[in-house]
């Protein structure tokens, strides 16, 4: 088992545990003792996500449950979309700000960057009127992050745009101001997957998905890299078909107007 994946095996256990010492997660991987007390004390994703008690016991930082207390802890907005949708722009702008802030977001490049928050924000906007007039206030109970962000090395950090967090699915969503896919942009918003899986536990499906809010009218799955996976591809106005692709409503309502 190499180094990163005994990595994401370990975070993973904890995360979906209550509280395991060492010598419980080495055996339940089936690993050495000595790998597993190296991965606790010098990995950066161990770091991130996990805490060791008083009785040496090791838990995760987020629940993997609703509502997923500590991702906030880990996102520069955080909260249930009913919430997300009453602020106005100034007052979410004020709390992303905040909240990047407090994460250790780098926002020195301020014009370009919070240009792309708005811009991401008045997707989400038109996704859940979207999604409102087609599953009803249903989407409201979901969860919203914005700008998620994990540490894993001095050198490397995880970005995510934005989170959508439904009853068993989190869409992951890279945001680009721009009309033509690229290759490596594809490979961009796949990237975080492993890492997402690790955070959200096992009864969460991790759904990648790139949106080009520049362009209209589009919707494709796009391979990732040289492999055989592949990946949706929106424009901003076509995003709730990503959300119907992976949740099917939209083929529900329409056996529903079968006569």
């Amino acid at each position: 088992m190499s180094s990163e994946h005994s990595e994401r095996k370990i975070c993973a256990v904890i995360c979906q545990s209550k509280g395991l010492k060492a010598k419980e997660i080495a055996r339940q991987l089936n690993l050495d003792r000595s790998t597993v007390n190296r991965v606790l004390y010098t990995s950066p994703l161990l770091k991130d996500l996990c805490y060791q008690d008083n009785d040496y016991r090791w838990h995760g930082i987020i629940r993997q449950s609703v509502p997923h207390d500590g991702l906030f802890e880990f996102c520069g907005y955080y909260g249930k979309v009913s919430d997300f949708l009453k602020l106005t722009e100034n007052e979410w702008m004020d709390e992303l700000t905040k909240g990047c802030q407090r994460i250790g977001r780098n926002l020195n490049d301020t014009r370009g960057l919070i240009h792309s928050f708005r811009d991401s924000r008045e997707q989400m906007i038109q996704l859940f009127a979207d999604l409102q007039d087609m599953l009803g206030n249903s989407c409201l109970d979901w969860e919203i992050a914005f700008e998620f962000r994990l540490k894993r090395s001095r050198y490397v950090r995880i970005y995510a745009d934005v989170l959508v967090i439904t009853e068993n699915k989190v869409f992951s969503l890279e945001f680009k101001m721009k009309d033509k896919i690229e290759s490596e942009e594809v490979s961009q918003a796949a990237k975080y997957v492993p890492y997402l899986e690790i955070v959200f536990g096992t009864d969460y499906e991790i759904i990648p998905a790139l949106v080009l809010t520049a362009a209209n009218d589009l919707f494709d799955f796009i391979s990732i890299g040289k492999s055989d996976s592949v990946l949706p591809v929106c424009s901003g106005d076509m995003l709730f078909n990503v959300f119907d692709e992976y949740l099917g409503f939209l083929s529900k309502e329409s056996d529903n107007n079968i006569p």
